[in-house]
């Protein structure tokens, strides 16, 4: 387990380094200038010495690898800057958003868990049957509809014509409803489908049918065997989805105005903010080795048959 987790970290280390390269160029090539942002020149009438001593003084007159050191070395010493916006550390801005947008993905996961995991069983155990298409069909719709349609379809239903939910901002576990359920349905599609397959090659084994003859329930035999030997390739798609778990909560955080990171981030996009979006893209790639660590060795407790090869392999 422990030479798992030094080969991730390994790994890691060297996607970091990758991801934020290349976002930090591909950022300062982006057209805007954070300068002119900061000195509100809309606002303002701001002389061309003004902005070039401003340029000059927040070291953008340096090529970029020099720049990309620069701020590899703050980084290093766990300084993630300022933001250029609101001039409040950008590790303070992250965490203050962190907890918003935590909530909502684990509202969006138990959502997911609470449609896939009965339709997918049910679609499995009941094969050929009008709750087995009924379920297909709906994991087809859900897969075709954009999480942001499905929002406003809800917004306005449960909302607006309805007024049963809140439909913008942070108040309280009610206004989490609405886009956890967006986020939810939308990814639960997915998962429907996978754990149907996974669940259907499961009950084709041998082990099942051993199970079978030795007189054991068909709730037993499911619960302890076929659902367990199931589960590794879902969460091993989980981990791999995950950038697209993420981005789904921002663009459902731009859609219900709820503040978390990802509206964060959105906002320090159109204002060119490059220390928040540096910080944002580090922390996103922290959080993706340690998800996917997890998986890894959650895959290896679910599947024993992995263990034991590792075993005589000496890993």
């Amino acid at each position: 387990m422990l030479a798992i987790i030094l080969r991730k970290l390994i790994e890691t280390i060297g996607f970091v380094l990758f991801i934020t390269l290349i976002s930090f160029l591909f950022i300062r090539l982006a057209p805007g200038d954070p300068v002119l942002t900061i000195l509100n020149v809309d606002e303002l009438s701001v002389s061309t010495e003004q902005v070039e001593a401003l340029k000059e003084e927040m070291g953008f007159n340096q090529p970029l690898l020099v720049q990309y050191g620069m701020w590899l070395a703050d980084f290093v010493r766990l300084d993630f800057g300022q933001s250029y916006v609101t001039g409040q550390p950008v590790m303070q801005m992250i965490l203050a958003g962190l907890p918003a947008t935590l909530e909502l993905t684990t509202g969006a996961l138990l959502v997911m868990l609470l449609v896939a995991l009965p339709l997918g069983s049910l679609s499995a155990l009941y094969r050929g049957s009008w709750i087995d298409h009924l379920s297909r069909l709906l994991s087809i719709v859900g897969a075709a509809v954009p999480s942001f349609w499905l929002g406003l379809i809800l917004i306005d239903l449960l909302g607006v014509r309805l007024g049963w939910l809140p439909t913008m901002g942070r108040d309280g576990w009610i206004s989490l409803i609405l886009p956890s359920l967006t986020l939810g349905l939308a990814i639960s599609s997915v998962y429907v489908r996978l754990l149907r397959s996974s669940l259907l090659d499961s009950l084709s084994q041998e082990f099942v049918r051993a199970a079978r003859a030795r007189g054991y329930s068909e709730w037993r035999i499911f619960r302890v065997h076929v659902l367990r030997h199931s589960l590794p390739p879902v969460i091993t798609v989980f981990g791999v989805s995950l950038g697209s778990l993420i981005g789904g909560v921002i663009v459902i955080e731009v859609l219900f105005a709820y503040p978390g990171i990802g509206k964060l981030i959105v906002d320090s996009i159109r204002q060119r903010d490059y220390p928040l979006i540096q910080g944002y893209i580090l922390i996103m790639a922290l959080i993706v080795f340690v998800v996917n660590t997890a998986v890894d060795l959650s895959y290896r407790y679910l599947n024993p048959e992995m263990r034991l090869k590792e075993r005589n392999a000496g890993v």
